[in-house]
Parts: structure tokens; C-alpha cells; sequence
């Protein structure tokens, strides 16, 4: 008796196992550049620095998605940085320091209401 209940249990585990495995396996969504307007609920997740937009509710696990290998061959399109203006760049050691004007602190301020009373 306990042996076949511990078959009957090994077999269960088998199955849930292989069940959970073709579930993962069919459940990849491929990633889309843009979303379709004319059918059904849209989101998109950032994946290799670009919008992946999927059919389907927010916040779906990045792991089930997956983009087309035609889509995988286009690089990611490159950010140049803006040049700094020659006029904006000055020399480091003619820096000026800055000094606040003490009339404006805390201090001061309770100094001046104090005395006028």
C-alpha cells in the first residue's frame, strides 16, 4: 500500500513538472517595435534598451519575452552627447570663490527681529 502511494506520488510530480515546462516553453511572447491600436490591451517592458510591446496586461515577467531574431540584428539606436560650447569652458584656476551674503542667515534675521521689539 505505501509503495503505491509513493508511485502515485512520484507520478504526480512527474506530471505537474512537465506540465509547468510546456507552459513556460509555449508562454515566450515575441516583442513588438510598436503596439497594434486596432487590437486588444497593450503594454511594453524596457528590454535591451528598447520598448518591447506585447499584447497583454502590465508588468509581465521580462524572461517570457523575447524579441524576433530580425529584430535582434538591429543595434540599438546610439545617444551622442551633446559638445560643450568653447565659450561655456574656461580655465579651472580662474574660478571665483562664492561668498554669501551674511545679512540673509538664520542669525541675522533672528538678530534684527529681536532688536526691533
Amino acid at each position: 500500500m505505501a509503495k503505491s502511494v509513493s508511485l502515485l506520488t512520484s507520478a504526480a510530480c512527474v506530471a505537474a513538472l512537465a506540465i509547468v515546462g510546456i507552459a513556460t516553453a509555449q508562454a515566450k511572447q515575441s516583442c513588438r517595435v510598436a503596439a497594434d491600436s486596432g487590437h486588444g490591451y497593450w503594454s511594453w517592458r524596457m528590454i535591451e534598451g528598447r520598448k518591447c510591446w506585447y499584447e497583454g496586461k502590465p508588468m509581465l515577467s521580462k524572461s517570457m519575452l523575447e524579441w524576433p531574431t530580425s529584430a535582434k540584428a538591429a543595434p540599438a539606436p546610439r545617444r551622442e552627447r551633446a559638445p560643450v560650447p568653447e565659450a561655456e569652458a574656461g580655465d579651472p584656476l580662474d574660478a571665483q570663490a562664492y561668498v554669501p551674503d551674511d545679512s540673509a542667515t538664520f542669525d541675522a534675521l533672528w538678530r534684527d527681529r529681536i532688536e526691533k521689539r
